[in-house]
């Protein structure tokens, strides 16, 4: 999808910009309490920037650093930046420290998780959520930050699901359009503008409209945390997925699992983001799209999907909101997700 398809997204008007401690009863959690919303961000504010799965040099956060200071905020770095052991940003205790240090700073209102890759789920066992849970922040990141995401939903507080350090263009002046809109929704969903996103429909959408709490993001991600503490709950929820570098016939096994685990059952609604898809092997082709593997999972069910949007592994991948209820409107000319609360 190109810029030009990507219609708005358009920032409703939300009252109060700042200084939300949590907003009102929004939808029970799986706990049975209402999600709790962080407080939104003021300037001054301060974020902080660690690498609890892949690892990343100083250098390469710098332009992150700079817009997000740009937006008002300050910025902390985390011990981890810079760091290395093999493919991680420092050894399993490092990342571990180093998250849970600015999850019970309080001082430190959110958190910018500075690429993904690999490497959250050895260490979130190992996190002490108690603070948090008095004291919630935005964790921002997707990819493989999926599993904080999912792990959140479980304790009913919402975060943001977003590009990372490692996506900031080094140069806005001379950045495409499609990336300065994506890294500026970081900056909307932070403030607590609520977000709107309407893009051109796609024939394989399924229409209808549909409220709930959004949640979703990496689909390997999930598949992987099936059965776990971290299970993501979909029931009367939005679900958004994407993924990349898979193969058809992985991706097919994946929507397998979700079918097969219930997670397709009593959905509000399905969005499918970007996939970015490995090319078969030869002679091992599998025959099918990514829209033909999903629809033939979600024929026996009645809410409305929603193909290629504008989240995932790609230039345009927007913030979404996870844990907070959205509206979900898909129709033959006009397509939109807007959030509720």
């Amino acid at each position: 999808m190109n810029r030009k398809n990507f219609l708005s997204s358009t920032i409703l008007a939300s009252g109060t910009l700042f200084g939300f401690a949590k907003s009102p009863a929004v939808e029970p959690a799986e706990t049975g309490k209402p999600m709790i919303i962080p407080p939104y961000l003021k300037p001054g504010d301060v974020i902080g920037i660690t690498s609890p799965a892949g690892f990343i040099t100083a250098d390469e956060i710098k332009p992150a650093i700079q817009q997000m200071e740009n937006w008002g905020f300050k910025v902390k770095v985390g011990q981890t930046i810079g760091k290395r052991d093999f493919t991680f940003g420092g050894t399993d205790a490092e990342r571990a420290n180093d998250l849970q240090e600015m999850m019970d700073d309080n001082s430190i209102k959110a958190i910018m998780c500075a690429r993904g890759g690999y490497g959250m789920v050895r260490i979130i066992d190992n996190l002490n959520f108690s603070n948090f849970k008095s004291n919630p922040k935005w964790i921002i990141g997707f990819s493989d930050i999926t599993v904080m995401h999912s792990q959140l939903s479980h304790m009913g507080i919402a975060s943001v699901h977003s590009k990372m350090c490692n996506s900031f263009p080094d140069n806005f002046a001379t950045a495409e359009p499609i990336q300065i809109d994506t890294i500026l929704s970081i900056s909307k969903a932070l403030k607590g503008e609520k977000m709107r996103y309407e893009i051109t429909p796609n024939e394989k959408n399924v229409v209808g409209i549909a409220e709930g709490v959004l949640v979703g993001g990496n689909l390997k991600t999930i598949e992987s945390l099936a059965g776990s503490a971290s299970d993501i709950k979909t029931e009367g929820k939005i679900l958004f997925v994407e993924d990349t570098g898979e193969y058809l016939y992985s991706i097919d096994r994946m929507f397998w699992n979700l079918k097969r685990t219930g997670k397709l059952n009593n959905l509000a609604g399905l969005i499918v983001g970007g996939f970015k898809i490995k090319p078969d092997d030869p002679g091992e082709a599998f025959g099918k799209t990514v829209q033909e593997i999903v629809t033939e999972k979600i024929a026996a069910f009645n809410y409305p999907v929603c193909f290629d949007f504008p989240v995932g592994h790609q230039k345009n991948n927007f913030a979404l909101k996870c844990g907070i209820k959205h509206r979900l409107e898909i129709g033959s000319v006009r397509c939109s997700l807007q959030e509720l609360n």
